[in-house]
């Protein structure tokens, strides 16, 4: 005999991220499955950032969309789907892909660019800052979904909201200092602290809480994994930066 129709408890609440810079690509989800499946339910869009972080305060939970059916909190877009019986739809698998992308440009450019030269740490130095500057432009192109997805792990940010919408320009700045070796001992200190916060941040993130995000590292649309390699990226510009500390003539 066939199933019957599994009936949500009344009302249906859908709390979702809608805010002039993300829209949460899940929560579209969630609201084209309720729609699918002709369940009438409430919409309460969180519009600010604040509000976000509000609702997860309140509920206890790790991020939006959140579905509640009367009392019963059902969970995010996947829990929805798996408790309709639907296969939930994927929005990309994660992939090192564009991180990859990224650094070997950055590699060819730098290789290309210093044919002649007869130091190997001028090529490092020209490889970090192009890719310390792709990555902030790839930041700078949606900052809204980079700070929206940053903002999940980075402590800083978490107390400072300001922080996530100068990180991109700071880390534009630290990339072309290194190309031009411009002011390098300022420009090496902010590259020493932010790569250690960015580290810490990291390491308590995804090894001492255990939560499984993605990366801003190359933006908020990405579906990079946050882990060992976000540690050494952070680790990396703290190299850029001693060597612009130590050896701000070179």
């Amino acid at each position: 005999m066939p199933s019957s129709p599994t009936v949500l408890a009344s009302p249906v609440r859908l709390y979702r991220m809608v805010t002039p810079d993300h829209l949460c690509p899940y929560g579209l989800k969630a609201v084209e499955l309720l729609q699918a499946q002709g369940i009438a339910f409430e919409d309460h869009p969180l519009e600010t950032a604040e509000a976000v972080e509000a609702f997860k305060r309140q509920h206890g939970v790790a991020a939006t969309p959140q579905i509640f059916a009367g009392a019963e909190r059902i969970g995010g877009y996947t829990d929805l789907a798996q408790r309709l019986g639907v296969k939930p739809e994927k929005s990309g698998e994660r992939s090192y892909r564009a991180v990859l992308v990224v650094f070997g440009t950055a590699l060819l450019v730098a290789v290309a660019v210093s044919r002649g030269l007869a130091a190997p740490i001028e090529v490092v130095d020209r490889f970090m800052g192009v890719a310390l500057a792709l990555l902030a432009c790839l930041k700078l192109m949606d900052p809204g979904a980079f700070r929206t997805t940053f903002r999940k792990y980075d402590r800083l940010t978490q107390a400072w909201s300001r922080y996530g919408q100068a990180y991109p320009w700071l880390e534009l700045l630290v990339g072309l200092a290194i190309l031009s070796r411009w002011a390098p001992l300022p420009v090496g200190v902010l590259a020493i602290a932010m790569g250690l916060e960015g580290a810490f941040s990291v390491i308590k993130a995804v090894y001492v809480d255990k939560l499984d995000l993605d990366c801003a590292c190359v933006g908020g649309n990405t579906r990079t994994p946050l882990g060992a390699v976000s540690v050494l990226e952070n680790l990396m510009m703290v190299a850029m930066g001693v060597a612009l500390v130590v050896m701000p003539g070179s």
